[in-house]
């Protein structure tokens, strides 16, 4: 029996994606042998990433002036290869920090500059307090945002995490409050980069990729296993990057190669277009946006609902659809929540351990019957025990 999975990720996967890969797990496509047997030279398995490559294009609405991209290192290694690659000297990579994630962008960036010139900024940041105490509550506003040089010429780009999986903080869930966009905000350069975070939140709904020079996301959240990176990227950015890097640091090299130069993650692309296409199959986006956002309803619904049992700490504009957090009134009802949850065959719902609390992460292959359950759980244990 497979139990209700919310773990932050890796995370559950689509069961129908799964089954595909259990059935091809010894003989793919007729071939006598596992995709993971294959060369990835060999015409099967390049079918399958061109396959995986052109259903992000068709779901996204990807345009030629782009690149798709599929990485290893994850969104972490991408915290030191972006300003590797477009940070140069003389220049200011403006952060915006919202959470965990976002410092550790501009933690890795500090140590990259160091070694390669140019500077780091936090352009504007929601953290308040400091060390452990330090908490995050919101996403930053545009107004918020405070540039380190007026002149957009002098700076390399404007870095934001759509989601803070830890803290529960997500941009664009609430009309008031649109997706980050340097040209759209009065203290921002025109014309600056955007770059975006968008691990926790990739796929969960359309966006328009046109106002964004770099998207990069781990696989692992919301589109397949851990050790594949997603990339969409301008080319014309792509091109802009330093080339005095080895170029396995270079992403003009993994976009020259069809992200073939080096031996790709052959098997976590293969179960990447498995999700794709079950989303495609399922009818797109727009039907995973509207289980997501019946998900998000349902969950807030039963916290709010109790609301003095239950408490959310981000802000209702800021919520994420994707990572729902919240406490309940002792750490020892916490702990009596997970243990209790777990006998129902709920998993996966512990607060990360630097903040605490309980989060139940909703990713695309989180049923609607599974967070039905959970919020029907989270009613009666209110009862017994409030």
């Amino acid at each position: 029996m497979r139990v209700m999975n919310f773990n932050a990720g890796p995370a559950t996967l689509p069961l129908p994606a799964l089954e595909r890969a259990k059935d091809e797990m010894l003989d793919f496509a007729g071939s006598g042998m596992s995709v993971m047997e294959h060369s990835h030279r060999g015409k099967e398995y390049e079918a399958v990433h061109h396959e995986a490559s052109a259903l992000l294009r068709e779901l996204l609405g990807v345009p030629a002036s782009y690149d798709v991209l599929f990485l290893q290192g994850g969104a972490s290694m991408q915290f030191a290869q972006i300003p590797m690659n477009f940070l140069a000297q003389g220049k200011v990579g403006e952060y915006v920090v919202n959470g965990t994630w976002g410092e550790k962008a501009v933690g890795e960036g500090k140590v990259t500059t160091a070694l390669l010139g140019g500077a780091v900024h936090v352009a504007a940041s929601t953290g308040t307090g400091d060390g452990k105490e330090k908490s995050y509550t919101r996403a930053s506003k545009q107004a918020e945002l405070a540039f380190a040089k007026p002149d957009a010429g002098e700076t390399a780009y404007l870095h934001f995490t759509s989601n803070e999986t830890i803290h529960g903080i997500e941009y664009g869930t609430h009309p008031d409050v649109p997706l980050l966009s340097a040209p759209a905000s009065p203290d921002a350069p025109a014309g600056v980069p955007l770059i975006c975070d968008m691990s926790s939140d990739f796929l969960w709904r359309k966006v328009d990729v046109s106002p964004y020079a770099f998207i990069y996301a781990g696989a692992q959240k919301n589109i397949g296993p851990s050790g594949v990176l997603v990339v969409l990227a301008q080319k014309d950015f792509v091109a802009r990057g330093r080339k005095d890097l080895p170029k396995i640091f270079q992403y003009r090299t993994a976009a020259e190669n069809d992200s073939l130069y080096n031996t790709p993650p052959t098997f976590g692309i293969y179960l990447v277009r498995n999700v794709l296409a079950w989303v495609k199959d399922k009818g797109g986006l727009a039907w995973v946006e509207a289980q997501n956002r019946a998900k998000a309803k349902a969950l807030y619904g039963a916290i709010d609902g109790h609301g003095g049992f239950y408490r959310c700490p981000v802000e209702a504009s800021s919520r994420s659809v994707m990572n729902v957090v919240f406490r309940l009134p002792s750490e020892a009802l916490e702990d009596k929540f997970v243990a209790e949850a777990k006998k129902h065959q709920m998993v996966g719902i512990k607060g990360h351990r630097s903040v605490g609390g309980i989060r139940v992460s909703t990713y695309n292959a989180v049923p609607l019957e599974w967070v039905s359950a959970l919020a029907d759980f989270m009613k009666q244990f209110a009862k017994d025990n409030g």
